[in-house]
């Protein structure tokens, strides 16, 4: 296959799995990448021709959207309060556009915390509310 071939391939499979709801989860991302590797494109090239691609198309890539949650979690330093929390939410919200609702967002943002090791929280003194959260989530 030429260039122009493995583009116009790569492009239309993207297209095949953010078509319907415009948003990219993490085994699109995986089978893309795959296909892209197949087709002899190195795995750095394929992530920017994915980010690109999903730029100009106006999809959302849920990796994307966990490096920033990771990012703002560690920025908030030691541990993570209510407020800190909310703040991330919302810019999450933001940078999912609509493509997933609040629940779905927040268990995002558990599940980093929990996968980075950063789910140390400030609590009350009556009250956790990140295990009151958790449980309302049911993780």
């Amino acid at each position: 296959m030429n260039e122009d071939q493995i583009k116009t391939r790569f492009v239309s499979e993207i297209e095949l799995r953010g078509y319907d709801d415009k948003y990219i989860d993490r085994n699109e991302e995986r089978e893309i990448l795959q296909i892209a590797i197949q087709l002899g494109v190195g795995v750095e090239n394929a992530k920017l021709a994915l980010a690109q691609v999903c730029e100009d198309r106006g999809y959302i890539i849920e990796s994307s959207v966990a490096r920033q949650i990771r990012s703002e979690i560690e920025s908030a330093g030691g541990a993570v309060d209510r407020r800190n929390f909310e703040a991330i939410f919302e810019n999450a919200r933001k940078a999912v556009q609509g493509k997933k609702n609040d629940r779905e967002i927040k268990k995002m943002i558990v599940n980093v915390m929990e996968d980075t090791g950063n789910n140390h929280v400030k609590t009350g003194w009556f009250t956790n509310w990140y295990a009151s959260l958790k449980r309302d989530l049911g993780i």
